[in-house]
């Protein structure tokens, strides 16, 4: 059977998104990228950059034979496990604001842990093919993918980056869940889950400030609570309308990491209520065409792989914009394809890459 078109509304979808990332990261970052680089467009140029990497990551893999990925699944899993391992040995791992996350030299460097997302996905849904049954058997067929999981979480948290964790065990859950692991054992793993959440969070001085900023930030406005009200003022600002694009005042150094991980809120205040809403109904939209590819996909592994990587995006976007909106605490991950980043930016298109591929290889529902 010849290959189909690939999906138009993932790729619209997507572009959409980039596009809007392009504008508001010019938009959120112009006043801090004037006053440290004198150059307004700083921040935006190398996105664009990126995006345009991207972009070629996303096109190769659309048109590359996927049974590759498949062939290839355990060889990009060990080597995104050794750049995570490299991450964390002092005098290799580069070391920026306290954490150390990134591998590289100079301005050429990327973020191991966001290619262990994609590898680890591809991972799990080559391992979950192989023997489709087996995971309804908690001892052979679910413990093996939570203590590789538990390996992974523990390195990537050792960086720290809890939100880059907590986003990885969410989706390996969700592929677990849609192999056809069972909801009892599923549950377990939830209760398991608990006490080591509530390690990760009270063992770091930093997290469990995060934490009880969450419950109540305006018990310290101006330490622990700082982002989430800056955040929520900049979403009241904004109003139905919002302000105007360019016109946000959060952004003046009131706001911390405006074009990263909160780029979200200077969306809602200048775009106001019908921007913020048009941006998460293009992640809907792309959550609704990644499960359709995924029940169309050809064999077990494209649909479980269709799973795993609209998961990857979407429920780090529903984590974003719940940090943002106050409904989560801060855990510091991106929006993806729209906040400023190339680590994030790349691997996350060359991910849709693949479920763009899947798509040209779909059958009947």
């Amino acid at each position: 059977m010849g290959r189909r078109p690939p999906d138009y509304a993932v790729i619209g979808t997507v572009l959409t998104l980039l596009a809007v990332g392009l504008l508001m990261v010019w938009s959120s970052s112009s006043v801090r990228a004037l006053g440290d680089y004198g150059d307004a467009f700083y921040y935006v140029k190398r996105q664009a950059l990126w995006a345009l990497l991207g972009l070629g990551a996303m096109g190769v893999m659309m048109r590359v034979d996927y049974e590759l990925v498949r062939r290839y699944a355990r060889t990009f899993f060990l080597f995104a496990l050794i750049a995570v391992v490299l991450v964390l040995i002092p005098g290799v791992g580069l070391v920026a604001g306290g954490a150390r996350r990134w591998l590289g030299y100079g301005p050429l460097r990327f973020q191991p842990s966001e290619l262990m997302k994609l590898a680890m996905v591809v991972y799990v849904a080559w391992a979950l093919s192989r023997q489709p049954g087996k995971v309804r058997d908690f001892t052979r067929g679910v413990l093996p993918y939570v203590l590789l999981l538990g390996l992974v979480f523990f390195l990537i948290l050792k960086q720290p980056d809890l939100g880059t964790a907590a986003t990885l065990s969410g989706t390996v859950v969700i592929m677990l869940f849609v192999a056809g692991a069972r909801l009892q054992h599923l549950a377990a793993l939830g209760v398991a889950a608990v006490p080591v959440l509530w390690w990760a969070v009270m063992g770091e001085e930093y997290r469990r400030s995060r934490w009880l900023a969450f419950l109540d930030p305006f018990s310290d406005p101006q330490g622990k609570g700082f982002h989430i009200i800056q955040a929520l003022y900049a979403l009241g600002s904004g109003g139905l309308f919002g302000v105007g694009l360019g016109n946000s005042r959060q952004k003046f150094f009131y706001l911390p990491a405006e074009h990263t991980d909160f780029i979200f809120a200077i969306l809602g205040e200048e775009l106001g209520f019908v921007g913020g809403a048009f941006v998460i109904l293009l992640f809907v939209l792309l959550a609704w065409r990644g499960l359709n590819i995924a029940m169309t996909a050809p064999d077990t592994f494209s649909s479980i792989l269709a799973v795993g990587i609209t998961a990857m995006v979407v429920f780090q976007a529903l984590l974003n914009i719940g940090v943002v909106c106050g409904t989560l605490p801060i855990t510091g991950v991106p929006l993806p394809l729209v906040s400023f980043g190339g680590s994030s930016l790349v691997p996350t298109l060359a991910g849709l890459g693949i479920l763009l591929n899947i798509s040209r290889h779909r059958v009947a529902a």
